[in-house]
């Protein structure tokens, strides 16, 4: 019997933000050149939620309402059921995860679902593909303001501190060139379909410029000697235990709740994911000087759940393809 390869994806992304740290603890920026790298970071997180919003199609988005149940059943878990673990994960302070590590986790469980990743994976299991895309897209629509208002809700002072100066930055970061991008849709839409690549690098390099920030302010400020090894696998085990569970509920769940196989899949591969796109320019908004830390947990989840999701997706993928009537050929004429 031939022996099944399943190839674990290691995120290219992933690599570069993790060489981005390193940048960051080597040669952190400081004094002059630290404010003209926060400056430049304000920048990007604007332009990068304006690029969110012309992409977001919020037609496409309410097409797909007649699937109101399996959204509302994504939205629950994304808002609701990740907020409530990451919530109960509160017992785990200090022994297990330090107070900012687990401000960070917390954060993690507030962030919308990704949508890439869970189309993709989707797609490769056979599930509905239409219903996860539109799942995504409405889970970042209301990630844009309901994250925030979670974080300034369940994280409090751990935040950085929610004034009403903090929350004048993250509509004015984050909501207005979102709102901005939905209204000029229609005229710059060509463009960046024309440009998608381009942009891609620009989105990209945008997000790497935000960690770079975060983390040489971590650097100056010396917060890292509290993240030791043995702290760092502590985290691992958690953000496992957490994917694992939130993976179980959403299969079981999404069948004692009548859903198809197909809806069930999309809603598994959308409910248990996390977006790094989205969470980390809102992580540098929303923490200031302490989103070295808060990022930390995500970047690790957002890995965790490419590994699991694929092998996931693609067991599931040959599930249905064996399941499927063979196809028999028509007999020839003679």
């Amino acid at each position: 019997m031939p022996r099944i390869r399943i190839r674990v994806p290691i995120d290219p992304y992933v690599a570069a933000l993790l060489g981005t740290v390193a940048l960051a603890a080597l040669l952190p920026a400081r004094g002059q050149a630290a404010t003209v790298a926060g400056g430049a970071s304000t920048g990007a997180v604007a332009l990068l939620f304006f690029l969110y919003g012309a992409r977001l199609s919020t037609r496409e988005a309410m097409d797909g309402l007649r699937h109101w149940r399996l959204h509302l059943t994504v939205l629950g878990c994304t808002f609701v059921l990740f907020p409530l673990l990451g919530l109960a994960a509160r017992g785990l302070v200090p022994v297990v995860l330090t107070p900012q590590l687990y401000s960070g986790l917390l954060f993690l469980c507030l962030v919308p679902s990704t949508i890439q990743s869970s189309i993709a994976f989707t797609s490769i299991a056979r599930g509905n593909v239409a219903a996860a895309v539109c799942a995504g897209s409405f889970s970042s629509i209301v990630g844009i303001a309901l994250t925030p208002l979670l974080a300034a809700l369940l994280l409090g002072n751990s935040g950085g501190g929610f004034s009403s100066r903090s929350l004048l930055s993250i509509v004015l970061q984050l909501l207005v060139p979102f709102l901005a991008g939905q209204l000029l849709r229609r005229r710059v839409g060509g463009f960046l379909t024309r440009h998608k690549k381009v942009l891609g690098y620009v989105d990209r390099g945008s997000i790497l410029l935000v960690v770079y920030t975060a983390f040489s302010a971590g650097m100056v400020r010396g917060i890292w000697h509290e993240v030791t090894p043995l702290r760092l696998l502590a985290l691992l085990g958690v953000e496992a235990a957490l994917l694992g569970l939130m993976l179980t509920v959403t299969t079981f769940g999404s069948r004692r709740l009548g859903f198809s196989r197909e809806d069930g899949l999309a809603i598994v591969f959308c409910g248990s994911k996390k977006s790094l796109a989205a969470g980390l320019p809102m992580a540098g908004v929303l923490f200031g000087a302490e989103a070295s830390l808060a990022v930390l947990p995500l970047m690790l989840f957002h890995q965790m759940q490419l590994m699991v999701g694929a092998v996931l997706a693609k067991r599931h993928g040959r599930r249905a393809a064996a399941q499927e009537p063979a196809v028999v050929a028509a007999p020839a004429r003679t």
